[in-house]
């Protein structure tokens, strides 16, 4: 999926850390592009470009285009460094595209429809065994987020990969089984009402037996 995002792209010339360092007092940040047919090169970015990018919060694992000399060039960032203090952005891989070239992506699940499932409306407790799915997917098809829909599950059920719906052409990296994705459990008070109440009775006879005697 396009994000829309056009970012200026210079060849860098010098290499290591000193023109790195370089390019960062001049507001670049510096990064590499790889990939496809060509061999990687040193590049340059605006760092408010950069910065403006990474706002929309779709920066890394969509598609962008890159313009230099008035050609553009369809990429998808693979990394990005930040300052450990300021969270500046410090270096960027950047990875050559277009509409069918399959990468590995990372996707958040969204899980929907919670009032609609019987089971979390009797205070039961969504476990989510993967906040994320590595999918394979065409750099053109790359799903904003899974979602996961509660809909009818009650206290014991699982949702499992295949219960969640993928855009053509798009498919799970784990392929040999059908994973957990989240279940769905009872919480202590949900599970265990009847035993609460049975030990108010069994207190009271004790004490009473210890009064009598």
């Amino acid at each position: 999926m396009s994000s829309n995002i056009v970012l200026t792209v210079d060849v860098r010339e010098g290499t290591g850390k000193g023109a790195a360092r370089a390019a960062r007092r001049e507001d670049l940040v510096p990064g590499v592009l790889y990939g496809g047919k060509l061999g990687p090169v040193s590049i340059n970015l605006r760092g408010n470009e950069i910065r403006k990018a990474l706002l929309t919060g779709k920066f890394i694992s969509n598609m962008m285009e890159l313009e230099h000399d008035g050609k553009r060039q369809q990429v998808i960032a693979r990394d990005i460094q930040f300052h450990p203090v300021s969270d500046a952005p410090l270096h960027v891989d950047l990875f050559r595209v277009d509409e069918d070239t399959k990468i590995n992506v990372e996707v958040t699940v969204h899980f929907i429809n919670e009032e609609k499932s019987p089971g979390m409306k009797r205070g039961g407790v969504l476990n989510i065994v993967r906040h994320t799915v590595e999918l394979l997917c065409p750099a053109g098809s790359i799903p904003e987020a899974l979602e996961a829909d509660l809909s009818g599950l009650d206290i014991g059920d699982t949702i499992h990969m295949s219960s969640i719906s993928l855009p053509k052409g798009v498919t799970p990296t784990i392929t040999d089984r059908d994973f957990t994705v989240a279940t769905l459990q009872g919480s202590r008070a949900v599970l265990t009402p009847e035993a609460d109440e049975d030990e108010t009775p069994e207190t009271e006879v004790i004490n009473q037996k210890s009064e009598d005697e």
